[in-house]
């Protein structure tokens, strides 16, 4: 559960950030690159904090 959460709200941060990036200001791609940064962080430390924030408000593995 925690992990697809996690996925939607990385897929919404993407799109909303390439949407804002065409709409409003380039600069906004940064917040993409952030995002994609954490996803990859994750991946080779198996720690994301997006998931201890979760696991805290009680959202089950």
């Amino acid at each position: 559960m925690i992990q697809r959460i996690i996925s939607a709200v990385a897929g919404t941060f993407i799109l909303l950030s390439v949407i804002l990036a065409i709409k409003v200001n380039i600069n906004w791609l940064w917040f993409t690159a952030f995002v994609g940064a954490n996803l990859l962080q994750s991946a080779f430390t198996k720690w994301c904090l997006m998931a201890d924030i979760l696991k805290k408000l009680g959202v089950k593995d």
